[in-house]
C-alpha cells in the first residue's frame, strides 16, 4: 500500500513526520512518498518534491516563485496519478495543498488534511472547496472542529501535535555550557521565522532591536534556526553580531530563555507550551499587507492571543514592527516581573487547552488506519 504525504514548511514537515512514524507502527509495510522536508525524509518518505522549494509566504512575494512552484505541483500530481496511493495526507500550506486536493479528488484519491487552513480568519470562501474535496480534516485547535462542522466539512479535533511532546533534552546549565553562554546574563531567544524569505525580512529590524537592548544591559542572544531555513543561512547574515545560532534546538532555546522575540506562527505556540514570555512580530511585503488586510477577519495574528481571546502577548505587526518597539516591549517585560508572571499563567492556560487527552498523532493515525482498512 502507498500513501502520499505532502508538507510545505518546517512545522508541517515535523507534524507529518510524527504521523508517518505512528502509521508505520500501525500499518507495517506502507510506502510513503510525496513532498518531503528534512524530517519527512528522515522518516523514510521518498521525496518526489523537496518541501524547501515551496517555502514562500505572502500574496506578492510568491509571484516570482510561481513558475517553480507550478512545476513542483505538476510533478507531485503526476506522481499521484502514476502511483495511485490509497490516500493522501496534506499538511498545512493551503495555497498549495487546496489546489492539490482538488486535483486528487478528481483522480479519486481520498484526502486527509492535517492542520486546518485558517479560513475562519481569512479567505472564508475556501470552505466551499474544502467541503467538496476533503475526506477528513484533522484540526489542531479546539475552536476549529465546531467551526468546520458547522460549514459541512468532516472535521475532528485531535489536539495539538506539540502538546505533551515538546520538552528540552538539555538542562539549562548544560545548554549554557554547550553554547558558552554567560550564566549571569538573561537569555533572549530569537525566532525570526521558519522560511528564508520571512527571516530575511525580519533580520534587519531584529538586529537593530538587539543592538538597542545590548546598549541597555548585557544579555545572551540565541537564534533558533528552523530545519527548512538552516543554520548556515543565518551565519552568513549575522557574521560579527555576537548572536549564537543553533539548529535543531528550538525547544531548548525557548525553555531556558527569559524572553523570546518570536515571528507570528507555530513558534508562538511552542513558546506558549513552554511558558516563555514573548513579544510577537511579523512583516510582509507592503502590497501583501494591503491586500491581506481586506481579507482578514480575526482580531489577532498571534495564535496565542486568538486562543486566549485577548492580548496575552504584544503583537507588533507590519508598521508597528520596528526596532524601537521591539526593544521597548522586550525591555518593558524584563523590567516588570509581575507582568512576566501574569503572562506565564495565561500562557499555561492556553497550553492546557491544546491537550485533547490523547497524543494528537496517535489519534490521527487511528483515524487514518480506519480509513485505509
Amino acid at each position: 500500500m502507498k500513501i502520499l504525504v505532502s508538507a510545505g514548511e518546517a512545522s508541517g514537515d515535523q507534524y507529518a513526520a510524527q504521523l508517518v512514524e505512528a502509521l508505520r507502527r500501525r500499518l507495517g509495510g506502507v510506502e510513503f512518498f510525496g513532498c518531503a522536508g528534512p524530517q519527512l525524509r528522515a522518516a523514510g518518505v521518498r521525496p518526489v518534491v523537496e518541501a524547501e522549494r515551496l517555502a514562500v509566504v505572502g500574496l506578492v512575494e510568491v509571484l516570482r516563485h510561481l513558475p517553480r512552484i507550478w512545476g513542483e505541483f505538476r510533478r507531485l500530481e503526476a506522481a499521484a496519478r502514476r502511483e495511485r496511493p490509497a490516500l493522501a495526507i496534506l499538511t498545512d500550506a493551503p495555497d498549495f495543498h487546496l489546489r492539490l486536493a482538488k486535483r486528487l479528488y478528481r483522480h479519486g484519491i481520498p484526502v486527509v488534511y492535517l492542520v486546518a487552513p485558517q479560513v475562519w480568519a481569512w479567505r472564508r470562501w475556501r470552505v466551499r472547496l474544502m467541503r467538496r474535496v476533503i475526506t477528513r480534516l484533522l484540526c489542531i485547535f479546539p475552536f476549529e472542529e465546531p467551526f468546520f462542522a458547522g460549514h459541512g466539512v468532516p472535521a475532528v479535533y485531535i489536539g495539538h501535535p506539540l502538546a505533551g511532546r515538546l520538552r528540552p533534552s538539555l538542562g539549562k546549565e548544560e545548554f549554557f555550557r554547550k553554547h558558552r553562554l554567560a550564566g549571569d546574563r538573561p537569555l533572549i531567544a530569537v525566532l525570526p521565522g521558519s522560511r528564508r524569505g520571512e527571516a530575511a525580512r525580519h533580520l534587519p529590524v531584529l538586529l537593530e532591536a538587539i543592538r538597542k537592548l545590548r546598549a541597555w544591559r548585557a544579555m545572551n542572544f540565541v537564534l533558533a534556526a528552523s530545519s527548512t531555513t538552516g543554520e548556515e543561512f543565518f551565519r552568513q547574515h549575522l557574521a560579527g553580531s555576537q548572536i549564537q545560532v543553533v539548529e535543531g534546538e528550538t525547544a531548548e532555546t525557548l525553555a531556558h530563555a527569559d524572553l523570546a522575540l518570536v515571528a507570528s506562527g507555530t513558534a508562538t505556540v511552542e513558546a506558549a507550551l513552554l511558558g516563555v514570555p514573548m513579544v510577537t512580530f511579523y512583516r510582509v511585503h507592503p502590497a501583501s499587507w494591503i491586500l491581506g488586510r481586506w481579507l482578514l477577519r480575526a482580531p489577532f495574528l498571534s495564535m496565542v492571543n486568538l486562543l486566549a481571546g485577548h492580548a496575552v502577548t504584544p503583537e507588533l505587526i507590519q508598521g508597528q514592527c520596528t526596532s524601537e518597539r521591539l526593544a521597548a516591549e522586550a525591555r518593558g517585560l524584563l523590567e516588570d516581573p509581575a507582568r512576566v508572571e501574569r503572562m506565564r499563567r495565561e500562557l499555561a492556560e492556553v497550553g492546557r487547552g491544546l491537550h485533547s487527552g490523547q497524543d494528537a498523532m496517535e489519534r490521527a493515525a487511528a483515524l487514518i488506519e480506519q480509513m485505509v482498512r
